[in-house]
């Protein structure tokens, strides 16, 4: 069977002070172009993947084994990968593939948040979990001795895309490098406040009326607010090697910010505009002496799809004949 994930951009964390008992509580997106793994029943465990995504393959084989006895025997191929460390959410997608997989390959009946569990995800946030689940935009309601809550889910209006960069930088922390810092209590109460309302009263509703401009102005001003939390970790608000290429999107697109730990960065854009600004932001980073990738976040507004390998060359075949 063939599974095929989204990228997810992370918009924050709301409270890592955890003022009313919850932790974090996050915001994610779905785009495309994620994952494109292959499991089939092996006579071995066979992995053909990169090293990093290797360990995490194998972690997650040998965890569902462990809660199902399902095996390790199995012929595991990426096929297409989400860049590793730069903030869309790459370990969550990945093992979440191969214990889906692995899950329907053996008709083992559980739900995203039980799979989540045994793989160790959502410690901190649940903007990839359900990500992966449902696509389209997400928020969770903090941790609270289990995996945290799916409260929200929208479509993501299809005419809007995400001016993606990608600088060729220092990758951002990977789990062993955030555990210290995640396991502080760290925030400011009158800062999650301020995102809180401006989720509940501003973006939310901005959503739910498809206007991108107020959507974008509070987007900003939010993964400002949440960069405060994160200031002492990160030199900032937001990493200082990519202030450069935020300060043009801040005034180029209707809302920047920074995923995760980053490096990616992003702007809102309606999709028909990304040619244009992509043309615009090329010549000043070359101006400025940067390399990065430069793409279209398209966003994604389903989950993760399996599909079986007959169903999957007939759709290859189809293509090729047409």
């Amino acid at each position: 069977m063939i599974v095929r994930t989204p990228r997810r951009l992370h918009l924050g964390l709301i409270d890592p002070s955890a003022v009313f008992g919850r932790r974090f509580g996050s915001l994610g997106v779905a785009l495309e172009n994620g994952y494109e793994v292959k499991i089939v029943e092996g006579e071995a465990m066979e992995v053909i993947a990169d090293e990093e995504d290797r360990k995490t393959i194998e972690f997650a084989v040998k965890r569902m084994n462990s809660a199902y006895e399902t095996g390790v025997n199995y012929l595991i191929e990426v096929r297409k990968s989400i860049p590793r460390h730069v903030g869309l959410g790459s370990t969550t997608q990945l093992s979440l593939a191969i214990a889906t997989g692995i899950a329907r390959i053996n008709n083992v009946k559980a739900s995203i948040e039980e799979l989540a569990r045994i793989l160790g995800r959502g410690k901190h946030s649940g903007a990839g979990i359900y990500s992966f689940a449902y696509g389209g935009f997400v928020i969770d309601g903090g941790v609270k001795n289990d995996i945290p809550p799916l409260i929200f889910r929208e479509e993501f209006p299809p005419e809007w895309g995400f001016l993606l960069v990608i600088p060729e930088l220092k990758p951002g922390l990977n789990e062993e490098e955030e555990k210290p810092i995640m396991a502080k209590v760290f925030g400011k109460t009158d800062v999650a406040m301020e995102i809180s309302h401006r989720i509940l009263l501003g973006l939310l509703p901005a959503l739910k009326e498809r206007n991108i401009k107020v959507f974008g102005e509070h987007l900003s001003a939010m993964q400002k607010l949440v960069g405060r939390h994160f200031s002492e970790f990160q030199s900032g608000e937001f990493r200082e090697d990519v202030r450069l290429i935020l300060e043009w999107l801040e005034k180029k697109t209707y809302g920047a910010g920074q995923s995760s730990w980053g490096p990616t960065v992003y702007g809102l854009i309606r999709k028909g505009d990304f040619q244009r600004l992509s043309a615009e932001l090329s010549d000043y980073l070359r101006e400025h002496g940067l390399r990065t990738r430069v793409e279209l976040g398209i966003p994604r507004n389903r989950g993760a799809e399996i599909i079986g390998d007959s169903a999957f060359l007939e759709r290859l075949i189809k293509s090729v004949g047409g």
